[in-house]
């Protein structure tokens, strides 16, 4: 039977940095590799709040993104 082994997590921040001519959002992306893959939503979410603070722009969505290796 075929197991997914966790092989890394990664958190992007999205933040809205203005609005284009037809007043669609601009976003722009900040990924952060090396997560620990444990960390919890709500310390993922604690994380990024205390990072966008540092920023210009307001946060705009917060997204996970696991990879993982599938071994027979």
């Amino acid at each position: 039977m075929a197991e997914s082994l966790l092989i890394g997590t990664k958190l992007k921040l999205v933040f809205q940095t203005g609005l284009d001519d037809d007043g669609k959002p601009i976003l722009r992306t900040k990924t952060f590799s090396n997560v620990r893959k444990g960390a919890t939503a709500d310390q993922l979410f604690l994380a990024a709040t205390a990072l966008s603070v540092l920023c210009n722009d307001p946060l705009n969505t917060l997204e996970r993104t696991d990879s993982s290796q599938i071994i027979g």
